[in-house]
């Protein structure tokens, strides 16, 4: 019920689960979304070296933009979990649908071109040249492509 020893469950416990959703509320429990792209940035050569963790997305799931010198990572997934008796009857069905974005100021003359990025594992890597930022003019969002 509080975390501190591992979970032993049985089956259809609903007295047990009215207690659980009770202590799992979000202001006993620290916010999940702290996990959802947890970043680590380096630099190297040049350039600077992102790896974002995404885990459970594909990389169909992620989108990648560049708008006023800001690179964008936007990530996606609708999810739904069906569990059936042996007689095909539904006993528990469960869906998920999330998404979380975060952005990183890259200077406003890097174009889409310019970053690289890739997907392996659950984890999303980019290369950004490290360059002074210039003014210029506004411009309109550009996606970059995911290999």
């Amino acid at each position: 019920m509080f975390g501190f020893l591992p979970e032993r469950r049985r089956a259809y416990d609903l007295f047990d689960d009215i207690f659980d959703d009770a202590f799992t509320a979000p202001f006993f429990t620290s916010n999940r979304n702290n996990d959802i792209m947890r970043t680590d940035i380096s630099e190297k050569d040049g350039n600077y070296l992102l790896n974002v963790a995404l885990p459970g997305y594909k990389k169909e799931d992620i989108k990648l933009s560049l708008k006023n010198g800001n690179l964008i990572i936007e990530a996606g997934r609708n999810e739904t979990n069906e569990e059936k008796d042996a007689k095909g009857n539904i006993i528990r069905q469960e869906r998920y649908s999330g998404s979380a974005s975060r952005s990183f100021y890259v200077g406003e003359n890097i174009k889409e071109e310019d970053i690289k990025a890739s997907f392996e594992n659950g984890e999303l890597h980019l290369t950004v040249p490290n360059t002074k930022a210039v003014e210029h003019q506004p411009e309109e969002q550009k996606y970059i492509a995911i290999d």
